[in-house]
């Protein structure tokens, strides 16, 4: 008996990665999605493919939830205004769906028979932290922005479940994404860099040693059908930052990689941007709790996006940015 996993906001970025995975792994794959970014080319590959169904309905509404909700084993949230740009441009979207939408989403799903829910949440919430410190998961949050504050806002509500829910509760704190997916996206820092200094253009690298973690999509993708596979007493309402040490990585560090593969890169470097952020995360806990370690390193993203652009594939990308990014919602 195959197994049906709901997907909510998994037309994006990394759910679109994760159907293209779970579809293969012999999963059921159901998505609730509204297209906020106008992205709805990112499904068409999975149209038709009889394990995959798609409803077009707001995860903030009761009614297109119960539509999407019966006969469903788990379910992952991937849903939101997600980053901290789209949040600043757009705060009172943001507080009706990543603080209210969210909690009512994950209220809706108290009294169902689901086995799993999955929340995605951000190692952004770590904030700032000192040089020679590593984030584990009971690090002191420190969220800067909305995006952030919304995502620890809605941590605190799952895991208040604990007890009292009939699911098992879980929650990833995503790194910061890279790699190739039918919804891509060119506003993150790996793939915005190689884009711009594929393309010729002079990039302005801010705070180039501040410190981040980042993740493959493909991974995120692996790492959420280990916790569904996982017996439910190993990550009954547990937090894992999600991730591997290995992807701890400066924009220094990130620019030096892209000019092996893109050697006449210009770039500048300057002080004091706009996103003061820099943690370094520990992935210990995702390595041991569920023998979690990335597959794709931070170079693999950048190699396998430099061949993607050398054959035209994203050709577009510089003229039409808000198609791939979150720049713009429709709402």
């Amino acid at each position: 008996m195959k197994k049906t996993v709901l997907l909510i906001g998994g037309a994006g970025y990394v759910g679109t990665v994760i159907t293209s995975h779970f579809l293969k792994l012999g999963y059921k794959v159901r998505v609730l999605d509204n297209f906020v970014y106008d992205n709805q080319n990112s499904i068409q590959a999975y149209l038709g493919d009889p394990d995959y169904s798609f409803t077009y309905g707001d995860f903030a509404k009761t009614a297109d939830l119960e539509k999407v909700s019966q006969g469903v084993d788990d379910v992952v949230i991937l849903g939101g205004l997600v980053g901290d740009p789209i949040t600043k441009k757009y705060p009172e979207a943001s507080e009706k769906i990543n603080d209210e939408g969210i909690k009512t989403c994950i209220n809706f799903f108290d009294n169902q028979p689901i086995n799993k829910l999955i929340f995605i949440s951000t190692c952004s919430n770590y904030g700032l932290i000192k040089e020679d410190e590593l984030a584990d998961e009971n690090f002191e949050l420190n969220p800067l922005s909305l995006y952030a504050k919304a995502k620890v806002g809605a941590e605190k509500h799952l895991l208040g479940k604990k007890g009292k829910a009939n699911y098992t509760g879980v929650v990833l704190r995503f790194a910061t994404a890279f790699g190739l997916s039918p919804r891509m996206r060119f506003d993150l820092s790996v793939s915005e860099f190689v884009r711009d200094l594929f393309f010729g253009e002079e990039l302005l690298v801010f705070d180039e040693h501040t410190w981040r973690p980042y993740c493959h999509v493909r991974d995120f993708a692996r790492l959420i059908d280990l916790v569904i596979s996982a017996s439910n007493e190993k990550v009954n309402f547990e937090v894992f930052n999600a991730g591997g040490d290995v992807n701890n990585f400066t924009k220094k560090m990130i620019v030096d990689t892209i000019q092996k593969h893109i050697p006449n890169a210009k770039i500048k470097f300057g002080e004091k941007g706009s996103d003061p952020r820099n943690y370094k995360v520990s992935f210990n806990k995702v390595k041991e709790v569920l023998d979690f370690e990335p597959r794709f390193l931070v170079e693999d993203g950048i190699k396998e996006l430099t061949d993607a652009l050398k054959v035209g594939i994203y050709k577009d990308s510089l003229e039409n940015k808000s198609k791939y990014g979150n720049y713009e919602i429709e709402y």
